[in-house]
C-alpha cells in the first residue's frame, strides 16, 4: 500500500475513533485504570478502546494482503507479516486531559519504512476532541484538514510550550527558557504541542523527559514539513532515535532555527 494509501487508512482509523470515543464518554468508567501498558504508563479504559479500534482496522488491511509491524503504548509490538515496514501509534496522547474532561487529547499514528526516525514517510495526528487532523508526507508537506500548513517565520519566544510528566523536576529543567518566554503553556498533549507548532499557533516546544518515539514521531514529520525543527537538548537532530517502545530523548521542537538557537541559548539563562 502506497503512503497516500494509508494515509486514507490513518484518516478511517481517526474517524472510527471520534465515534467510539464520543460513545464512551457517554457512559461512565473511561477513566479507569486496567494496569500497566507495554509502555509502562498506566492503561486506562479509553486508551485500550482507542488501540482496539486501532487494531480492528490493521486486521482488516492485513487480511486483505498488507503486512507490516504494529507497535503500540499498549499492546508493545505485533508482527502482521513483516519486519521493515512499521506502523507506530500512540492511541490515545493526553490520557489524563480526557480522564478529567478538557477536550485536548489525540491519537498519532506513523508509518515508517525502518526503526529509525529518519525512516518516517507518513505522520497523522487527529485531536478527538475537535476532529482537526495533522498530517505529513515525507517530501511532501505538512497539512490541517487538508490545508498547507507552515510553522512560523516568527523569530522571537512568544509562546512556548511545555510538557511536564513530572513537573518538580521538568520544571526547574525548562525554568530558564520558560523565563525567557512571553506566554507559557502546558496543555497535555506532545502530539497537539507538535501539531500546533507546524501550524503557526506556537514558537517553540519543550519535553524536558525522555520521551518514547511514538509521542513525537508523527509531530516530528510534521513539524519538519512545515519548516520548523526538532532536537535534542544539545542542538542535535533526533533522525537515528529508534522507533519503539523505549524512552529516548528530551527535545526541543521550534519554529525555525532562529528559535531553536534562541531556545538552546536561554536554557543557558536569558541574556
Amino acid at each position: 500500500m502506497e503512503n497516500f494509501s494509508w494515509l486514507a487508512a490513518f484518516k478511517e482509523i481517526g474517524a472510527k475513533l471520534r465515534s467510539e470515543m464520543d460513545e464512551l464518554f457517554k457512559g461512565k468508567g473511561y477513566g479507569k485504570p486496567l494496569g500497566k501498558g507495554a509502555g509502562g504508563d498506566t492503561t486506562l479504559v479509553l486508551d485500550r478502546k482507542a488501540e482496539d479500534a486501532i487494531i480492528q482496522i490493521l486486521e482488516r488491511l492485513y487480511a486483505d494482503g498488507q503486512q507490516f509491524t504494529f507497535i503500540s503504548e499498549e499492546i508493545g509490538e505485533k508482527n502482521f507479516g513483516r519486519e521493515d515496514a512499521v506502523i507506530l501509534a500512540d492511541p490515545i496522547d493526553g490520557s489524563n486531559n480526557a480522564k478529567y474532561g478538557i477536550p485536548f487529547f489525540s491519537t498519532a499514528l506513523v508509518m515508517a519504512s525502518g526503526r529509525k526516525l529518519s525512516d518516517v514517510v507518513l505522520g497523522y495526528i487527529i485531536n478527538i476532541g475537535t476532529g482537526d487532523e495533522f498530517w505529513a508526507i515525507k517530501g511532501a508537506g505538512a497539512f490541517k484538514n487538508g490545508i498547507r500548513i507552515t510553522a512560523s517565520d516568527r523569530t522571537d519566544l512568544g509562546m512556548v510550550n511545555i510538557e511536564a510528566a513530572s513537573p518538580g523536576r521538568d520544571l526547574q529543567k525548562a525554568m530558564p527558557l520558560l523565563s525567557c518566554a512571553r506566554k507559557v503553556r502546558c496543555l497535555g498533549s506532545t502530539a497537539l504541542d507538535l501539531a500546533c507548532l507546524a501550524a503557526g499557533a506556537t514558537d517553540a516546544v519543550i519535553v524536558p523527559s525522555a520521551s518514547r518515539s511514538f509521542d513525537f514521531s508523527a509531530g516530528w514529520l510534521i513539524v519538519k514539513e512545515a519548516g520548523g525543527v526538532v532536537a535534542d537538548l544539545s542542538g542535535n537532530p533526533l533522525d537515528n532515535i529508534p522507533l519503539g517502545l523505549e524512552r529516548t530523548t528530551p527535545f526541543i521542537g521550534a519554529s525555525n532555527k532562529t528559535v531553536l538557537e534562541k531556545a538552546l541559548h536561554a536554557l543557558g539563562g536569558c541574556s
